[in-house]
């Protein structure tokens, strides 16, 4: 399901990874063939600053170059308002102060999940392996009908973090073919796909997907989430720095030691559905993209400031917009 990088591509990856000062990470081959893990990159979210928050919700270019939705959510317990972009297998999502609980600005959050039905269970598995007791439940969803349904399962290593946390997860059958929702029919036997999620507007825009993402945490949540990415199945380089290099198949996941008022998003590469013949350069609050040319596209933030604190909750589920979509 997933193609190796064009040669280009890979190169723009190299090239952020060398320029945040990782000499040690070589950059993976361009062609090499690699089995596909167990899970793989699904999103990312982010809280920003409400400048940038803001301006990705009603920037007109923004809305012409990725499948721009501005959704709330609603599990019954929470609830939280996200700017998402979406493209084939992947997409982002963003929050600005008071979006969402329990985040601040810096936090940031990414999952992993299976394109198979039970391919989560079996990370499940090879994480009990690496981890004493990861965190197993059902995230459910309220379709505005006052009953929540099952929505996707979920598996973590701890719900005690700084600034970043990572989870893995698995659409449930149940909800991809609830009538309501008008998603697309399996295209195989257990079919809970990105691809089938995310629906096909994506082709309507520029972006395609997210390959490239860079994210700066303290070195206590590496040690903690990247666990489960090994479970998974996905190729993990641990760097000099502390940092690791996590590769997909399709997607490489930075991930940059800092102080916790350090944390937050900076790097995102996009594959184009067509390249770029002419350069653009577009400022969205205090962020900048960059599309072009060619058939990629880079997207920096400016560093913000933030007020990390550790987050723990009693019932082992996170507080914050993990599970938001």
């Amino acid at each position: 399901m997933r193609t190796p990088l064009s040669g280009l591509v890979a190169a723009a990856i190299a090239s952020l990874v060398i320029s945040t000062g990782a000499s040690a990470a070589p950059a993976h081959a361009a062609e090499e063939e690699r089995p596909d893990p167990l899970l793989a990159f699904n999103h990312s979210w982010a809280m920003l600053d409400r400048e940038t928050a803001d301006a990705i919700e009603h920037s007109e270019y923004l809305g012409r170059f990725a499948d721009r939705r501005i959704n709330t959510g609603n599990d019954g317990t929470s609830t939280w308002t996200g700017r998402y972009l979406l493209g084939r297998e992947t997409y982002l999502e963003f929050f600005g102060p008071g979006d969402a609980p329990d985040a601040v600005a810096g936090d940031t959050g990414l999952a992993v999940s299976a394109d198979q039905d039970g391919d989560l269970a079996i990370a499940t598995d090879n994480l009990r392996k690496l981890v004493d007791d990861p965190v197993e439940f059902t995230q459910v969803t309220d379709l505005g009908d006052g009953t929540p349904i099952p929505w996707f399962d979920v598996t973590y290593t701890t719900a005690t973090y700084d600034t970043f946390f990572s989870w893995a997860m698995e659409y449930r059958e149940e909800f991809l073919d609830d009538p309501r929702l008008s998603f697309p029919p399996a295209a195989y036997e257990g079919d809970v796909s990105r691809d089938r999620y995310n629906r096909d507007r994506y082709l309507d825009h520029q972006m395609r997907d997210v390959i490239g993402i860079q994210i700066a945490t303290t070195a206590d949540d590496i040690e903690k989430m990247v666990p489960l990415w090994r479970a998974a199945g996905i190729t993990i380089r641990v760097l000099k720095d502390g940092g690791v290099l996590a590769f997909d198949g399709m997607t490489t996941i930075r991930l940059l030691p800092v102080p916790a008022e350090e944390a937050g998003l900076r790097h995102v590469i996009f594959a184009l559905n067509e390249p770029a013949e002419e350069p653009a350069t577009e400022t969205i609050g205090n962020s900048t993209l960059h599309v072009g040319p060619g058939a990629y596209a880079l997207w920096t933030f400016d560093p913000i400031e933030t007020r990390a604190t550790t987050r723990s909750q009693g019932t082992g589920k996170p507080l914050h917009p993990a599970f938001g979509g």
